[in-house]
């Protein structure tokens, strides 16, 4: 059997990562991007494999793609595809595991460190002259803190959750785990959920967005956050209500805030989140903390192995 592989999103890994062709008979086709509106049409000639990252793979697509065996998702979050649809039609999909332990903890402390220590503000004065008016060797505008003795909350216990934790760790700061919000009897690894709102100086996101954990920060959680904590999102959009967040770092209720992720990728121009941008204790980067070198190029070689074990009858990374 020769295999039909369509890659819909190439252009969503960078130009520099290869991406190496399966070792079994194949045609290969792939586009930079795909809409929704597209997806069915490219679908259309018999592939049987599909390689996606963002482009939604729903029931009413799959449906005009009978010949569709797998799904290869080139990421580890599976909600652009319809799963029931998968599960209840034969058509397994595989995920990408344990590419971004490093990229992500290390983005997430390279947000706390430019804002802990208020590098943007302080770039941004000098960069206006403030440093030659200052009169001596140095100026004390904006504060400075080490992380060392701070605590950081930390919400999600996996694997990046835990990597951040050991990171913290080492240097110096005391670290709590939230419990699940609204539970409690997680057992000794938690803090109660309003706790590690109370008494985080930093506060970093590392859950999944499931329904339960939509906009589980929202204004009542930023009113009880009485150290005004840092609060960084590497993890998913949709887990800070952003208008919220806006009105929160606005009014003082927090001391900053750096976020990686939206609820729309790219932001519509009308993201609270965008009005932000001329704080100096705000850093908006545009979803790359998984993307380093390594890691996209780990990501890539998963990608195919998984592809390549499917074929050969030893499927690896399932979700269906």
């Amino acid at each position: 059997m020769t295999h039909r592989i369509i890659f819909l999103d190439r252009d969503s890994i960078a130009p520099q990562t290869v991406v190496r062709r399966p070792a079994f008979h194949h045609t290969w086709i792939d586009y930079p991007q795909t809409t929704p509106q597209q997806v069915a049409e490219r679908l259309r000639d018999g592939a049987s494999i599909v390689i996606t990252n963002k482009v939604p793979m729903r029931a009413q697509t799959l449906v005009q793609a009978p010949a569709v065996k797998l799904i290869a998702v080139a990421a580890t979050g599976t909600d652009v595809v319809d799963l029931a649809y998968c599960r209840e039609n034969g058509i397994a999909v595989c995920n990408i595991r344990g590419y971004a332990i490093n990229t992500v903890p290390e983005h997430t402390f390279a947000l706390i460190f430019a804002l802990r220590r208020n590098l943007l503000a302080y770039h941004e004065a000098v960069r206006h002259g403030r440093w030659q008016q200052s009169g001596q060797f140095c100026f004390f505008d904006y504060p400075i803190k080490d992380l060392r003795g701070s605590s950081l909350g930390i919400i999600g216990e996996g694997v990046l959750g835990q990597a951040v934790a050991a990171i913290a760790r080492a240097l110096g700061m005391r670290v709590m785990f939230a419990a699940h919000k609204g539970r409690s009897g997680l057992g000794p690894l938690y803090t109660p959920w309003d706790e590690v709102l109370e008494r985080s100086d930093v506060i970093t996101l590392h859950s999944p967005l499931t329904p339960e954990t939509r906009n589980m920060i929202a204004l009542p959680e930023f009113q009880a956050m009485q150290r005004r904590p840092l609060l960084i999102n590497t993890a998913r959009g949709g887990l800070v209500d952003e208008a919220a967040l806006a009105t929160a770092l606005r009014a003082g209720l927090i001391s900053g805030a750096a976020f990686d992720v939206l609820t729309t990728e790219p932001p519509a121009d009308d993201n609270p989140l965008l009005g932000l941008l001329d704080l100096p204790n705000f850093i908006l980067t545009p979803h790359v903390a998984w993307a380093s070198d390594e890691a996209m190029q780990t990501l890539a070689d998963q990608l195919i192995a998984n592809i390549e074990n499917f074929v050969a009858g030893t499927p690896s990374n399932l979700v269906t």
